[in-house]
């Protein structure tokens, strides 16, 4: 193996005895090391730089870690510079789903010996660039962080858009001050650091004096029941509190006994159809791609189609065309529901692992798919997406806006807490926002659901230059 040249995206693995195995119970003997180059090129000029990470210790199977997308997600989410190549050491992997519990970090001077072991191997790894004017070049411990007490697999499935996903069960805990929380998510292969959905899980016992191993018996057990309805992604209820913005259209609609509609492009678990039907007395009609996701949102996350729920399985985009299409040539009822739309949701991740993390997919805001979301929408409806802006200087922001300006009439934008979404909301009319003194009672049972602060946040785009 060399490693001296860097390679766009070469990928490669392999054993290395542990240089430092008398440490108790964290890492193997052989280690496991894992190499990857970053898609993007160096400037010219600019000399190369290596960092490595060390994998949680029982993380080693988990997709994160264990996958080239997990590992090229970790390298292109790094908070540090660019780096042209990241190393993962870990143990062997084991067979794979396997439950985790979150064990005790490495007191600091263990952690530094570890670190230190490990610097000769790390620098034969290094790119020779990087030893360019004669010196030796640092390189850094990155760390992984995120608030996963157990994950307890729940099945492994495969399906035939979106290939290998799992569901699982995880305790969480935000800090040792907050109460522990128990969810169910699921997760993708193809990009398996992004949770895809997630629902709370309702435990049958107070969690406020819970211990570590009780937590896991409830997980075990099953002891807890499905909140299907729960908006627990971050960037749901932004989405939801989009619908203020229509909240006098739905009101009317109410007020004589006709239900407001929404087609949301990507089901996931369910969870954004569910709130929508139960909590909020929407038709919902979803579109997905993948009939094993539906599936899974039926059986595992709680999913009930109804008459006023369906989900039809194929390609989104495709779909909203035919729509168009038939509601052009005057058929007002499409399956089972009408052929226009009050809002039309978008919760759709781009396929492109290179460009990391990012929403919508570029093909959906293409002139003609526009035209058509718009052709389905009603003269007062909206058209609601996630955006997940991919790692780049803002043009993608720019662009976005851009577009859809010119195809709607106003934008808004709804920030999400976790800082790396946003929402996108686009009008095909002028929006006239309920004073305070007019709330009525879609916008109030609306702010009971994802709470006032949500829809007092939404701000007008006024620049439109790309």
């Amino acid at each position: 193996m060399d490693f001296s040249e860097l390679r766009p995206c070469r990928f490669q693995s392999f054993t290395f005895p542990n240089p430092n195995p008398s440490l108790p119970h964290h890492y193997s003997d052989p280690l496991r090391v894992a190499v990857l180059d970053s898609p993007v090129t160096s400037p010219q000029g600019q000399a190369a730089t290596t960092s490595a990470m060390l994998v949680p210790p029982g993380r080693e199977s988990d997709w994160i870690f264990s996958t080239e997308a997990g590992h090229l997600h970790l390298l292109l989410s790094s908070s540090s510079p660019p780096f042209s190549r990241l190393v993962l050491i870990g143990s062997l992997r084991s067979s794979f789903p396997i439950p985790y519990t979150r064990v005790p970090p490495l007191p600091d001077k263990d952690l530094d010996s570890t670190q230190d072991s490990l610097l000769p191997l790390l620098l034969a790894l290094s790119p020779k660039s990087a030893f360019d004017h004669g010196h030796i070049p640092e390189v850094p411990f990155l760390s992984f962080e995120d608030d996963a007490l157990h994950i307890l697999p729940v099945k492994v499935l495969e399906g035939p858009s979106v290939g290998e996903m799992i569901v699982e069960d995880v305790a969480i805990q935000k800090d040792a001050s907050c109460v522990p929380q128990i969810r169910r998510r699921l997760r993708f292969k193809r990009m398996p650091n992004l949770i895809q959905t997630q629902i709370r899980l309702i435990p049958d016992l107070d969690l406020s004096p819970c211990s570590s191993s009780d937590l896991l018996s409830l997980l075990e057990s099953r002891s807890f029941r499905l909140e299907s309805a729960s908006l627990v992604q971050p960037y749901l209820a932004p989405m939801v509190a989009g619908l203020s913005l229509i909240a006098n259209v739905a009101e009317e609609k109410i007020a004589s006994e006709i239900r407001p509609s929404c087609l949301c492009v990507g089901v996931g678990g369910g969870a954004l159809l569910t709130c929508l039907r139960i909590q909020l007395g929407f038709d919902v009609h979803g579109l997905e791609t993948d009939s094993v996701v539906v599936e899974v949102a039926r059986k595992y996350f709680g999913l009930v189609e109804d008459e006023f729920l369906g989900v039809s399985i194929g390609d989104g985009i495709g779909i909203i065309k035919r729509y168009a299409r038939e509601k052009e040539r005057g058929n007002n009822r499409l399956e089972k529901f009408s052929s226009s739309f009050d809002a039309v949701m978008v919760d759709l991740d781009s396929e492109d692992i290179i460009s990391g993390v990012s929403a919508p997919p570029l093909e959906f805001i293409e002139k003609d798919v526009l035209l058509a979301v718009k052709a389905v929408l009603c003269k007062t409806g909206i058209l609601v997406m996630n955006v997940i802006p991919p790692l780049d200087d803002g043009s993608f922001y720019r662009h976005l806006v851009s577009v859809l300006s010119n195809m709607f009439v106003e934008l808004y934008k709804i920030d999400v807490q976790d800082n790396e979404n946003f929402v996108i909301v686009a009008t095909r009319s002028e929006i006239q926002i309920s004073s305070a003194e007019s709330r009525h009672q879609f916008l109030r049972k609306l702010e009971e659901v994802i709470g006032p602060q949500l829809v007092f946040s939404i701000t007008k785009i006024t620049s439109y230059n790309a």
